[in-house]
């Protein structure tokens, strides 16, 4: 906790106004934990403690300056932009393919090995096992999307600093910020699991679930391929 607590107290109602704004831009962590909901709840809030698990690492690396090379290095951003689009892409294709074949158990796949991880759930769908690999699979899904992101390691370094009060040491209080961050938006996005949960009514029909993932899918692939050719 950083060393002038009251200092740091009295930046926070800016800090979380700040974070709402971020929160409610959509990007492709939104669409991932739309997509992740439409399967479970269960999914869809171990997709959110992922990405945010993203969001406390950049965070820490911010606080310690790595980002900085990031930042610097236009080599090493186009790398990890390039990683960064292909995963999105690869997201956004496995859900277009899981809409057009009707998989929509809980145990559908997260990751890019699409047909053996389906046969994988169908074959136990309420093995305690499958259920522990389905939701790991769910966490490394949002923790992966938020890491392959080179904008969102960039935007935790410009952003963190502007709240750092002055004369606070810098490292800790940017580390605080970034737990305060993360645990914000696991409530924040939790409501967007919540949401669909309640609508399940609706979106468990087959023709309305398969028309949303065809949606999310397709916004995927577009972030993806715009992440892929933007200077």
């Amino acid at each position: 906790m950083p060393a002038h607590l009251p200092a740091f107290l009295a930046v926070l109602p800016a800090f979380l106004g700040a974070c709402v704004l971020i929160a409610a831009s959509p990007g492709p962590s939104t669409m991932l934990i739309i997509r992740q909901s439409l399967r479970s709840r269960r999914a869809g809030f171990l997709t959110v403690l992922g990405n945010e698990t993203g969001v406390f690492l950049w965070g820490i690396v911010a606080a310690c300056g790595l980002t900085a090379l990031l930042a610097a290095s236009q080599a090493a951003y186009d790398a990890m932009r390039i990683v960064g689009a292909v995963v999105l892409i690869g997201f956004g294709v496995q859900t277009l393919r899981a809409a057009r074949a009707g998989r929509h158990s809980e145990d559908a796949p997260d990751g890019l090995d699409v047909p053996a991880r389906a046969t994988a759930a169908l074959a136990a769908p309420d093995d305690a096992a499958s259920r522990r690999a389905a939701g790991l699979r769910a966490y490394r899904s949002g923790l992966l999307l938020n890491l392959a992101n080179p904008k969102a390691a960039v935007f935790a370094l410009s952003f963190l600093p502007q709240f750092v009060p002055a004369g606070d040491p810098e490292l800790p209080t940017m580390v605080a910020l970034a737990a305060v961050w993360a645990v914000f938006e696991v409530g924040y996005y939790g409501l967007y699991v919540w949401f669909v949960g309640r609508m399940r009514a609706v979106v468990s029909r087959a023709g309305v679930r398969r028309r949303l993932e065809q949606i999310s899918g397709g916004v995927l692939v577009l972030l993806g391929l715009r992440l892929a050719v933007e200077g």
